[in-house]
């Protein structure tokens, strides 16, 4: 028997995450779907084995039994390598994948001929991003609680508090990208008392902003020469510039990281997508999330929403469940012809990329959804 979905361990270093709650078992489950998973898969999460029995799931011990017998692995995060041995021609894996930076992975699926849908790259009609919307809200809050901790003396940072205290002033956060991060990294840094500034190209996003905290924010037109000029004032700089699919632009450029104060922090929200900051060149993880250049503290955690795993896996699979419910339903091919959001998420097909903005990032051969399915 091959289970409509399995769900396996996150392997990706620090990843505490799981891809489906119990209480999303139960929802597929009354839509006569059935669900695998590995033992103590949800258990950083905290969720055990039980609560998945109890909701329906099937529990087996091992990675292997899950990706054998399913027709869809859904995943928090991307494969790992030691994960590519199960890959498979009739298999439908559904993750955040961020192909323009992995290369490797890429190939594999192209090579076994998986179906991969990046939840990164669903996006409606609107421009909205549905399943990257809730863990850029967590990320872009738990950016400014992370920058806040590194700034304390223990931690070799400068000893600043963002808040400040009656006559001393409080310590100044600088958001370039006024998106979904950028906006709950202000309004968490603004809940804090701290002084913040928030960049971007796009001046209604910068209206938004400014017509709902006013004089509360400082908005401005994102240049290099602005860059030049502000970030070496910051305490605390959160950077979080997103293009999907794209390999982030470098925007803050090493010789402006060096003209900031000794003991600053910068966190890279983008490095899933290779980072903004030329001299954040690693990822990072939770167990060593930062490193020393120039004197200032870099933190670039690639799955931060894993900090706070059962928050972040309620908002994720919450999200998550129409789509799996619309494939399940449908079958793959009538569901992308009917969801267009949907669609925009297939990477790859058929040993093929799918994703031109992916393609083009790897400098590989790009082909048409619509040309290989029919539509």
């Amino acid at each position: 028997m091959k289970y409509d979905f399995g769900v396996v361990k996150e392997l990706k270093e620090g990843e505490t995450r799981v891809s489906i709650t119990p209480d999303v078992v139960a929802m597929l489950q009354s839509d006569g779907l059935s669900v695998l998973i590995e033992s103590d898969a949800g258990v950083l999460s905290g969720f055990s084995n039980e609560d998945y029995i109890n909701n329906g799931a099937t529990v087996v011990k091992n990675a292997k039994e899950v990706w054998d017998n399913s027709k869809i692995i859904v995943k928090v995060k991307e494969p790992q390598e030691s994960e590519y041995q199960y890959f498979r021609p009739d298999l439908i894996i559904f993750s955040y994948l961020h192909l323009a930076v992995e290369e490797k992975l890429t190939s594999e699926l192209l090579k076994k001929k998986v179906t991969a849908i990046a939840s990164e790259a669903i996006k409606t009609k609107d421009g909205q991003l549905p399943l990257l919307t809730p863990m850029s809200e967590v990320a872009g809050r738990l950016a400014v609680q992370m920058g806040a901790n590194y700034l304390q003396s223990q931690n070799g940072g400068s000893g600043v508090l963002l808040s400040g205290v009656p006559g001393v002033q409080p310590g100044k956060v600088i958001i370039i990208g006024a998106g979904v991060v950028g906006f709950n990294a202000a309004q968490t840094a603004i809940g804090m008392g701290a002084d913040v500034s928030i960049f971007d190209i796009n001046p209604k996003k910068l209206v938004q902003i400014d017509g709902i905290y006013g004089t509360s924010i400082k908005t401005h037109y994102c240049n290099p020469a602005k860059i030049t000029q502000e970030v070496p004032k910051a305490d605390l700089l959160i950077t979080c510039v997103l293009k999907p699919s794209h390999v982030a632009p470098k925007i803050v450029p090493e010789e402006v990281v060096k003209m900031m104060k000794k003991g600053s922090v910068i966190v890279d929200v983008a490095i899933d997508q290779g980072g903004i900051v030329e001299t954040i060149d690693k990822v990072t993880t939770h167990s060593n999330p930062v490193f020393e250049k120039h004197g200032v503290i870099h933190y670039s955690v690639a799955n931060i929403p894993g900090a706070v795993a059962h928050t972040s896996t309620l908002a994720l699979t919450n999200a998550t469940l129409p789509y799996l419910l619309k494939i399940a339903d449908n079958g793959f091919i009538n569901a992308i012809k009917k969801d267009y959001a949907l669609e925009k998420g297939v990477n790859t097909y058929k040993g093929e990329i799918v994703k031109r903005e992916v393609a083009q990032a790897l400098d590989m051969k790009h082909s048409e959804l619509s040309m290989l399915v029919g539509f």
